[in-house]
């Protein structure tokens, strides 16, 4: 009875030493987005008197991102902008941007980027994001495909997708094209 007792102690602490070692190896590496090395952008045309593409770039990047590459069920990206930090390179642009009528950003400070599925694709160091993006209080569903570049205590995550600013109620219907380009340079580190 006493051998049998020992037998399955050992075989319990077994399992449990077993869980936890998966548990531990399971959970993805925490990084967050630093404004140094990242940059998020985007990209419209304009058809006011001619047609030009207007660029600009957002920071004050915030969030968490947990990643391991060979484990992307575990992953997650929170990332968010701030509004305040539109710049166009043309500083009435910019404070004009920043107004209720496009991306109100006293009533809606930040743009969020928040994943609810990571998969990796056939590509080397490239995966594809599924989520969702929050502008002007409107959510609506994302996906495309980005690059992991391991850094030295990080990862240099790069892709871009496009989107609808009338979806996101970003200003009127006008001779501003509808769709832009949004661009993401991120450099997360080890958190």
């Amino acid at each position: 009875m006493q051998i049998r007792m020992n037998k399955v102690f050992f075989i319990a602490v077994l399992f449990w030493c077993g869980t936890l070692f998966i548990a531990m190896h399971a959970a993805a590496q925490a990084y967050t987005p630093t404004d140094k090395g990242s940059e998020v952008g985007f990209r419209i045309v304009n058809h006011l008197v001619f047609k030009s593409t207007v660029t600009g770039t957002l920071g004050q990047l915030q969030g968490s991102i947990h990643f391991e590459p060979e484990h992307t069920e575990h992953a997650s990206f929170k990332v968010s902008v701030a509004v305040s930090t539109i710049s166009t390179g043309i500083g009435a642009r910019d404070n004009h941007l920043k107004k209720e009528e496009y991306f109100n950003a006293q009533q809606f400070p930040t743009i969020l980027l928040q994943s609810t599925k990571v998969e990796k694709v056939a590509q080397a160091n490239t995966y594809q994001l599924t989520g969702t993006l929050t502008i002007k209080g409107v959510s609506k569903p994302v996906t495309f495909t980005f690059t992991a570049t391991p850094q030295q205590d990080g990862y240099l995550f790069q892709g871009s997708f496009n989107i609808k600013r009338l979806d996101y109620q970003v200003g009127p219907d006008n001779s501003i094209d509808n769709e832009l380009t949004v661009t993401l340079k991120v450099l997360a580190l080890k958190a």
